[in-house]
């Protein structure tokens, strides 16, 4: 049974995102969007939550359906509100004392702690903040769920949990899922959709699965089409040597057969679609060298909350050239108070003496909010700024890092996480480290960026300490694995 259908749907901004989209979601469907920052992916949730008209085609619904719609942002109104009437308040205000249970239900399907129910959301980390997103949408029985980057802030162990919750107790509501964590896609969608700009695919299989047979379709148009351009160039060729004869020699026939050739390539030349090219991710890094084998050393230091509160111990930890340490953790545990410790440890020695660092090391720092980007400056004074570049240097390198000149002195205020994300991954490689500190990188990269940072970590040899919940990112680049566990920070394998 189809419980929305969407018939030559298209969305232009100005330049068409997708176009001629048609997709039935019936029940126990669960649809992965895949596309690049910025291909128009949220653009589509929306159009189906009915937020936001498309520029073409329809929209149909069964009647009475209702939608269940999470969005990436938590409207700030309830960040005072606690956590369980946060999701209460997504019942019908009849039903709120009567059905109160089922928060409790929800909850604890999500595994959350007593304290937490009465916590205001701006106590919570923005992982549990996200669950109390999807909860109280959920809570309203939707016919249809729309899910905009779920696991943005989870920890691995939340994600194994929600995951769990998706497959073993959504039952057969459908699933539109935007998402950059591949392996949360291969583990929670039975479909995969990849919008382009020109035609999307759809294919009846998770993520990875999915992405082969897309290759193999792309591989098999781009050589289908060099063949035809190839028989149509043939045919204008032999059309031309007919048409000299013709007119040479006052041959009707000769001419008649041109014509016709003509005819055959046009024809040929009609069914020509445009090949998709896939947006090259614009991340790269660069290093400088450093002689020093240990980079980092601590011992005995106990790291703590900007409130004084002791989080974990570390007894003993070394950092050495071309190690690639990936901090785990619960939401919470303190991963990135410590990324940020180091940071600050680094530059100021005098601020945390069981912190030893070579005075060789140049930093290179980001976080989930690329918060070190000055809000009110504009990408083109920050960078020209920063590194002191020319003019000419600065607009080349913006460009090349997908900034058109038009964008280049908008406030970066007003640029999607996405944006910002390329912006702070230029200003890594400008600034060309030796020890990269990054606070869950991937967050807000769709999956060719993903795939780019993790070629260019290694190619660089890169010595990082990364906090990531992106297990396929973290599978693919870590050398170390350190857990914070018991209030203790735990090396895995020792």
């Amino acid at each position: 049974m189809s419980i929305i259908t969407l018939h030559q749907l298209g969305v232009a901004s100005p330049m068409p995102l997708f176009q001629d989209l048609n997709l039935t979601i019936g029940r126990a469907n669960r649809i992965g969007i895949i596309a690049s920052n910025g291909g128009g992916k949220s653009i589509l949730l929306r159009c189906i939550a009915g937020t936001l008209e498309p520029s073409s085609g329809s929209i149909t619904m069964a009647r009475g359906a209702h939608i269940g719609f999470v969005a990436q942002e938590v409207p700030t109104e309830w960040m005072d509100t606690s956590l369980f009437d946060v999701i209460r308040s997504g019942l019908p205000k009849a039903d709120q004392e009567d059905n109160a249970w089922r928060v409790h239900v929800l909850l604890d399907a999500f595994e959350t702690p007593q304290d937490y129910y009465t916590k205001p959301l701006s106590a919570l980390s923005g992982g549990w903040q996200r669950l109390a997103l999807i909860a109280r949408s959920w809570i309203s029985d939707p016919d249809i769920f729309l899910l905009d980057e779920p696991t943005n802030h989870l920890d691995a162990e939340k994600i194994d949990v929600l995951e769990g919750w998706i497959k073993n107790n959504a039952g057969q509501v459908p699933m539109v899922i935007v998402s950059h964590d591949r392996c949360f896609l291969d583990a929670c969608t039975t479909r995969t959709l990849f919008l382009r700009p020109n035609e999307s695919k759809i294919y009846a299989h998770p993520f990875s699965k999915a992405r082969e047979l897309l290759a193999d379709d792309d591989a098999f148009q781009a050589a289908k089409l060099a063949q035809d351009k190839k028989e149509a160039d043939r045919l204008r060729g032999k059309a031309n040597e007919l048409k000299n004869v013709g007119v040479n020699s006052g041959s009707d026939l000769a001419l008649k057969k041109a014509k016709y050739l003509v005819q055959r390539a046009i024809n040929i030349e009609s069914t020509f679609k445009e090949q998709h090219k896939e947006k090259k991710a614009q991340i790269r890094l660069s290093s400088s060298d450093t002689h020093a084998k240990v980079l980092v050393s601590i011992k005995d230091e106990i790291v703590r909350a900007p409130d004084n509160r002791a989080l974990f111990k570390i007894d003993k930890l070394t950092v050495h050239q071309g190690d690639r340490i990936v901090l785990l953790g619960e939401n919470g545990s303190g991963k990135s108070v410590f990324i940020r410790h180091l940071l600050d440890a680094c530059g100021n020695p005098e601020s945390a003496p069981e912190v030893k660092a070579s005075p060789t090391i140049v930093l290179g720092y980001a976080d989930q909010h690329m918060s070190q980007l000055p809000d009110n400056k504009s990408p083109f004074d920050y960078i020209m700024d920063t590194f002191s570049l020319g003019d000419q240097r600065t607009w080349t390198l913006l460009a090349g890092a997908g900034f058109p000149v038009d964008q280049q002195n908008r406030a970066i205020k007003h640029f999607s996480s996405g944006q910002k994300a390329r912006l702070g991954m230029l200003s890594l490689r400008l600034a060309s480290p030796n020890f990269y500190l990054l606070d869950e990188p991937t967050n807000h990269v769709d999956i060719a960026g993903q795939e780019k940072l993790e070629e260019e970590i290694l190619a660089q040899n890169a010595t990082c300490i990364l906090v990531s919940h992106d297990r396929r990112f973290v599978e693919n680049v870590g050398t170390r694995f350190l857990q914070i566990k018991d209030k203790k920070l735990i090396e895995e394998g020792e």
